[in-house]
């Protein structure tokens, strides 16, 4: 773009249309921050949008179910995932991948919240989290809702959030199966799985015994939460 040939995008007109936060989290998410690329109308759109859905998401209020333990695990686990992710963007200059991440942790609260996972005590460690995770990408919209929980003033002062390893760890893993190094089915199993345990389900796969053919096989090689290779 160039001022000279009168084709400059004046961002005091796109904050009048959408708001500061909207554009900001445009700029932020529609390129690399250290490359930068072509202005795109239409594409704010999508930062607006997700904006809104945080907005009505965060006030409206859902139904909470009579058993939520496995909805506050699943949402726990991706919240600190997520925390954990954004935080190693941040310090990295990544902003469009902050946005990214910001934008999929959204999606799942609000399948959770649909779900009966909402008001409970695992939903609002995810909005606080959430709020200061958000704060430096759309910091009017964020310091509104701090206030309107009641949080005290101002979000911006607030620590960063802590990460739970324990909470952002995976229930289950997937194991690849193999045949003489060939890749020839995949499982899902718990993350504490033994070794015999993860060698008795990958030889009663229906693939592996197709390519065993009701033979024996000579060795099974277990590596720890990745394989299972068996040797015909």
């Amino acid at each position: 773009m160039s001022k000279s040939r009168g084709n400059v995008v004046d961002p005091d007109e796109q904050v009048r249309l959408y708001g500061a936060d909207t554009v900001r989290s445009y700029l932020m998410f529609g390129y690399r921050w250290q490359i930068g690329g072509p202005w795109d109308p239409g594409n704010i759109q999508g930062s607006h949008r997700w904006l809104g859905r945080v907005w009505s998401i965060f006030q409206e209020e859902g139904q909470t179910a009579k058993d939520t333990k496995a909805l506050d695990r699943k949402l726990r686990r991706k919240v600190h995932q997520t925390l954990k992710s954004v935080g190693n963007d941040f310090e990295r200059f990544e902003f469009n991948t902050v946005v990214s991440a910001l934008m999929e942790l959204l999606n799942e609260m609000a399948a959770i919240k649909d779900a009966g996972g909402w008001n409970t005590k695992a939903w609002n460690e995810a909005v606080d989290i959430y709020l200061r995770m958000m704060a430096p990408v759309a910091p009017h919209i964020s310091e509104e809702l701090w206030a309107r929980f009641g949080k005290p003033y101002s979000i911006h002062t607030q620590p960063w959030p802590e990460y739970d390893e324990a909470a952002a760890a995976e229930d289950e893993i997937e194991l690849v199966l193999q045949v003489n190094g060939k890749v020839r089915d995949k499982i899902v199993v718990p993350v504490d799985i033994t070794e015999a345990q993860a060698k008795e389900l990958a030889l009663a796969s229906e693939a592996i015994q197709k390519q065993l053919d009701g033979k024996a096989p000579r060795k099974v090689i277990y590596v720890p939460g990745r394989l299972v290779n068996i040797v015909g």
